[in-house]
């Protein structure tokens, strides 16, 4: 389920929201891994008028790096985009789970990887203007190797390149997949990879 139930506001309405003012919300569509909420709004501007928020479960993106400074990406076909996309290890987190074991979780069941070190590289929001997605960025070193466990609507394709390359794909807008660009760059600079 989403990190957020909108459908547990109590707070009375109207009530301010930044400069918006919410008059009523509520819920016109919900499962496992979407939310959506309706408000009607007085805008900033005075006008009358409505948002629409959409919330997905919290994720993590975790970069796989191993001793040889090569990184190990997915490419696989998304739903979403309706094409076949280069990234790093993501996945929701589950009710109950750690951003940690969900990194843990993901490495093991999309890669086969298990990390012995998993760096913390922050958090982003992928979008911020009607989306709340917040997702956990970690590095994965000193991996070692087992059998891939996919979900059944994943066919996932490793792809294991130099880490300059993946940096290189980040800025000639070959990878696309946000939290993976930022991924790639925070851990370039934490591990003093040239860019180039």
């Amino acid at each position: 389920m989403p990190d957020h139930d909108p459908s547990a506001d109590h707070e009375p309405y109207p009530r301010q929201h930044g400069p918006w003012l919410i008059h009523r919300s509520h819920q016109p569509y919900h499962d496992p891994w979407v939310q959506v909420r309706r408000d009607e709004v007085t805008r900033p501007d005075g006008l009358p008028g409505s948002y629409a928020v959409v919330y997905l479960k919290p994720g993590v993106c975790v970069l796989a790096l191993d001793t040889d400074n090569h990184v190990v990406l997915t490419k696989e076909f998304h739903y979403g985009v309706g094409r076949t996309t280069t990234e790093a290890v993501s996945g929701g987190i589950e009710s109950g789970d750690s951003p940690e074991q969900t990194a843990h979780r993901e490495l093991a069941e999309e890669l086969g990887i298990t990390a012995g070190k998993l760096t913390k590289l922050g958090m982003t929001d992928p979008f911020t203007a009607n989306v709340v997605s917040p997702t956990h960025l970690f590095l994965a070193e000193q991996l070692s190797n087992g059998d891939a466990n996919p979900e059944g609507t994943e066919q996932i394709e490793p792809v294991r390149v130099p880490f300059s390359q993946a940096i290189a794909w980040v800025l000639e807008g070959q990878i696309t997949h946000a939290p993976s660009c930022l991924v790639i760059l925070r851990a370039a600079i934490k591990k003093n990879q040239a860019l180039p």
